[in-house]
């Protein structure tokens, strides 16, 4: 397969000068059912214990109103983290279902069938989807390509959020993401190209 080398990146060469036009990116949004997933990280605050009671006012009246402030600001801070991940697990589900509509316009097009490699879904080798969305510069509202991706390849759903840790929500979140990115993508045989931003044109739209 041809391909030129811009920078320290290689480009696969397709055949022809035309724009060829990819199917749209559907993104879904992120239900905003904020109180319930408050609700539900207050109990999480309340389970792990992770309030401490060191340097709270002596009067009992004082600490149950300390203990109560602090446990909302802690439930509510949760409550942004994990809207966060379904946030960017929203964009990855979008992205893979994204890549799988673009895979059979590949297929049906003679001049783009070469450049796929049939393998077992989902493949290594589609890596390359995601960053012709970064060299197209979609706007994403703050949400993480490849993090976003990495949490779909974990995550066949969202889990709710009593079953993640606060660590996970706090600390881990990201870096397990970019870690089943990375090992996805780095599964991809040689050599890896990317796909020409300028031959290709789609449309994102936020559902």
């Amino acid at each position: 397969m041809a391909m030129d080398i811009i920078g320290g990146r290689k480009f696969v060469e397709i055949a022809g000068s035309e724009m060829h036009e990819l199917p749209p990116l559907l993104v879904r949004s992120t239900p905003r059912r904020l109180e319930k997933i408050v609700d539900m990280a207050a109990d999480l605050v309340e389970s792990e214990e992770l309030i401490s009671e060191f340097g709270t006012p002596a009067s009992p009246e004082l600490q149950m109103l300390d203990h109560e402030r602090r446990r909302m600001d802690l439930a509510l801070n949760l409550a942004d983290q994990y809207m966060g991940f379904v946030s960017h697990w929203n964009w990855g589900d979008s992205i893979v279902e994204w890549i799988r509509q673009c895979e059979t316009t590949f297929e049906l097009r003679q001049e783009l069938r070469p450049l796929l490699r049939a393998d077992v879904w989902p493949h290594a080798g589609r890596s390359s989807f995601v960053t012709l969305l970064s060299d197209k510069r979609v706007r994403t509202d703050q949400i993480d390509l490849s993090q976003a991706v990495g949490l779909r390849l974990t995550f066949r759903q969202p889990p709710p959020i009593a079953c993640f840790s606060n660590q996970f929500l706090f600390y881990l979140n990201s870096t397990v993401a970019h870690t089943a990115y990375q090992t996805w993508a780095a599964m991809s045989p040689d050599p890896v190209s990317s796909l020409p931003p300028e031959r290709f044109t789609f449309q994102v739209v936020e559902m």
